[in-house]
Order: structure tokens, then sequence, then C-alpha cells
């Protein structure tokens, strides 16, 4: 029996992650152009009037209508199924995305935080609308409240000596109890679907819906890919941010702003109380078998677009809810990267 050189076995190694990483990078383009068409018939819907995008309009719906012969569906010829998948695949971009740096600073609670807090902004315009027959968009009246009260939890995790996660804690708990106040206030003065926001229905995705997702994940996107290095650098080694003098208020308060933008956004398709899942389990099953920040990152985005991709199918074939279609399927990605990595666990590199 013939012996293996180390040197061998490194050179057969690099191959290999070349081949990893080729994947992992093809799978990144998939994603990308999916997301690119979804963003596209947003932006086709809302242009639809114009000439030139009237024909594309007109082309997305005839390939809809030969997507539901091929399938024996009723389904994508309607729009509003377009725009609750387009919300749907940008949720799965922009959650993992911010999802990572909430994951590895042990900060996974703080989206359930900020969903209880949007939907206290869906309680508070609801009452709006109702006392005042104010038209406005109820996910705006989310997206404010939301933003504030990731800066109000910014404020008291500063400010406050309290241990650890207790001032999250607390906000979760109190930002829903006022929402529920409010919800009972004002029950029966308005026909607006509480069930929807809390469970995630894709009746609740609108044009304007489906527009603000469109501009939220620009933004996440955009805000992710300038202040990476600070976000990765306040990650892995918060005090010595510190030391070089990074503006390291400045940047966590960036992170739960944009969590608070994806949880407003994905409230539409998962509901309050399911939409925390696509900022941690599409990471948690990327961290089985990544082998760097980065890496992760990646793996957590396409496994994070498996799982809306999956759910809507699953809700679609079997009549059932879109967020509990989709968290499960994110869990059953989850489980098969355990399987797939052999039960272990890594240490995650901040390099690569």
């Amino acid at each position: 029996m013939s012996e293996e050189s180390p040197s061998d076995g490194g050179n057969r190694s690099r191959p290999d992650r070349g081949l990893r990483r080729t994947a992992e990078l093809a799978g990144i383009a998939v994603t990308a152009a999916v997301a690119a068409v979804m963003l596209g018939f947003v932006l086709l819907y809302w242009a639809q009037d114009l000439p030139v995008a009237s024909d594309l309009y007109a082309g997305f719906r005839s390939f809809g209508r030969g997507m539901d012969a091929a399938f024996g569906t009723n389904v994508f010829r309607h729009p509003i199924m377009w725009q609750s998948m387009a919300t749907g695949v940008l949720v799965g971009v922009v959650a993992p995305l911010v999802g990572s740096f909430l994951v590895h600073r042990e900060m996974a609670l703080i989206g359930e935080t900020l969903a209880h807090t949007a939907f206290a902004g869906v309680a508070i315009g609801i009452l709006v609308t109702s006392s005042t027959g104010w038209n406005g968009s109820l996910l705006l009246v989310a997206l404010g409240v939301g933003i504030l009260g990731a800066l109000v939890v910014q404020w008291l995790t500063e400010r406050t000596d309290a241990y650890g996660d207790v001032p999250i804690a607390i906000m979760l708990s109190g930002s829903f109890a006022v929402g529920t106040l409010i919800i009972s206030y004002g029950d029966g003065l308005t026909g607006v679907n509480v069930q929807g926001y809390l469970f995630g229905n894709l009746a609740v995705v609108t044009p304007e819906g489906a527009r603000l997702m469109g501009a939220l994940a620009l933004i996440v996107v955009a805000g992710v890919a300038l202040t990476y290095k600070q976000l990765l650098f306040i990650t892995f080694d918060e005090q010595a941010a510190r030391v070089a003098q990074l503006n390291v208020t400045g940047y966590n308060t960036l992170l739960v702003v944009l969590t608070a933008v994806v949880v407003v956004g994905a409230m539409q398709v998962l509901g309050v109380i399911l939409v925390a899942a696509m900022l941690v389990v599409p990471v948690a099953a990327a961290s089985q078998i990544a082998r760097s920040f980065r890496e992760t990152m990646y793996l957590a985005v396409i496994f994070g677009q498996l799982s809306v991709i999956g759910g809507f199918a699953v809700s679609i074939g079997l009549g059932l809810p879109s967020g509990g279609s989709i968290v499960v399927t994110a869990i059953a990605v989850y489980l098969a990267s355990i399987v797939g990595s052999g039960f272990s666990v890594k240490a995650i590199s901040a390099h690569g």
C-alpha cells in the first residue's frame, strides 16, 4: 500500500477548493439573475403603460401563461403572484445578507424584536386610517416605526447597564403589547386583515408593497457592500474596532436599521411571527459547511433563495400559507446541511 505525501494531498485539495468556489459563484450569479428578473417585473408592472414597457410586460404575462400550461396551474398568469414572488426572492437575498452579521454577533433576537415593533407600526397605521380616512401604505408607517424602534433598541443597549440582551427582550414584549392594545382598541373600525401581517399571506403583497421591497432591497445591498469591512470588523472584534477609533456606535446603528428595513419588507410574505427565521436559519445552514465569513454570506443567500422558491412551490401546490412553507423549507435545508457537514461545527474565519 502506497502512502500519500502531504504535497499530493494539497495538490488535490486545490482543484476541489476551486470547484467549490466556482459552484458558489455560479449559485450567487443565478440568485442575482433571478433577483434582477423579479425586480424588473416590479418595474415593468409600475411602468406598464409606457410604450416599450407595455410590450415587455405583455411578454412577461405570456411567459406566466406558459408556466401555467406547463405545470397545470392557474397562478402564474396573475400579476399578484409575480409581485409576491418578487418580494419573496428579494427577501431571500437581503435577509441572509444582514442575518450573517447578526448571527455571528449573537443578535438573532433583534430580528424578532424589530418584527414586533413593525407590527406595532401596522397597528398604528390601521388606527390612523380608521380615525382619519388616510389611504397611505401601512408598510410605510411600519417602516417608520420599525426604524424608530431600531434606534431605541440601540440607544437602550448603549445607555443601560442591563445584562446581555435584556433591553432587546423588553423592547420585543413591549412593542408587541402596544400593537395588540391598539388593534383591540380599533377592533371593527377597519377591514384590514391583521392575520395576514401576523402569519404572512400572498394576498398582503400589493404593487406598492412590492415596489417598496425592491427599493429597500437595493438600499440594503448597497449599505452592506459599502460598509462590509467595517461591519466585519465590529462583528468579530468590537473592542479592537473601538481601539482603532472606528465609529462602532454608528455602524451598530446602521446594522439594526438595515435589519428593521429587511423585517418590514419581509413581513408581507413571512408575517411578523416568522420573519426572524429568514435572518437566522439560512445563515445557520451556511455556517455548518462554510470555511469563512464571506463564504457563509454566499451560501446563506443561496440557501435563502432555495428556501423562498421551495416554500412558494409548497405554498402554491398545497394551498398552504407562504410564511410557514418558506420557514419549513429553510429548516429542511438547515437539517440537510448538518447531515452534509458530517455533524461537525467548524470555526469560521473572518478572511476569504
